[in-house]
């Protein structure tokens, strides 16, 4: 069990794909044509094995577009865990209070979302695929069109009121226990994590940041410079969320 796929819902994702191509060393990706089925259109970049996705709007009353309302723009959409057995994950669930809002099952790939308000800050998803190493939802040639700066994804971190009960639901929708690192709750999902922390800014709760391991730190901190995106040291703040370049991984 690992975070696989980051998802961001921007206004204008013609600028979105344009900054993180340029930002994160990326010159091909995949469109999927099926999610106009949720009036969206979107992009998906694969970092190594793990993928961000940016999806946008292209219809009114989307749940993504009502997420840019509420959070006065782009921002963190969806965190999406790849599970071994989805069918097992399913029945661990019915024995709690989260509901699921969306399933789709075939041969190749499975998923089912999870409630927002059972599982708070993000859309929480669990994906299944046969064989597990293949990821669907970005085509069947992503392996050809890797980041050359970047690695994985390798965090995500979301804010809210109540951190210590936002971990809890998130450890009750993933089966793992919550620890604590420095004092901050956190969801160790393999060779990923999720943490959680008070609101950091005025946006309201939500998946305000995510950790890639580096490749070549030095270009994406070139890239984002001559694109003149703010940041701090290696938190580079890009599509409403904080891109934190790491170089040694997030888990200890």
């Amino acid at each position: 069990m690992k975070i696989r796929q980051i998802a961001l819902v921007a206004n204008d994702i013609a600028l979105a794909k344009e900054t993180l191509f340029t930002l994160l060393g990326i010159k091909e990706a995949h469109v999927d044509p099926k999610i106009i089925s949720f009036g969206l259109q979107n992009v998906v970049m694969a970092l190594g094995d793990t993928f961000l996705e940016v999806v946008s709007p292209v219809t009114k009353g989307t749940t993504a577009g009502r997420l840019i309302e509420r959070r006065n723009g782009d921002g963190g959409y969806m965190v999406i865990v790849q599970v071994d057995d989805l069918v097992e994950e399913r029945a661990r669930l019915a024995e709690t209070s989260i509901r699921i809002i969306w399933q789709t099952d075939s041969e190749r790939a499975k998923a089912i979302h999870l409630h927002p308000k059972d599982v708070p800050g993000a859309i929480a998803s669990l994906d299944q695929m046969v064989p597990p190493e293949a990821w669907y939802w970005a085509g069947t040639e992503w392996q050809q069109h890797r980041a050359q700066w970047v690695a994985d994804i390798c965090a995500a971190e979301i804010q809210s009121d109540d951190p210590s009960t936002t971990a809890e639901q998130w450890s009750l929708a993933y089966g793992h226990p919550v620890i604590s690192r420095s004092g901050v709750p956190t969801l160790v999902l393999g060779t990923s994590e999720v943490r959680f922390v008070p609101l950091m800014d005025q946006r309201g709760p939500g998946l305000r940041s995510i950790d890639v391991n580096a490749i070549d730190l030095a270009a994406v901190l070139e890239a984002a410079d001559q694109q003149k995106l703010p940041r701090q040291g290696n938190a580079i703040n890009v599509c409403g969320i904080t891109i934190n370049v790491v170089e040694n991984g997030c888990i200890c």
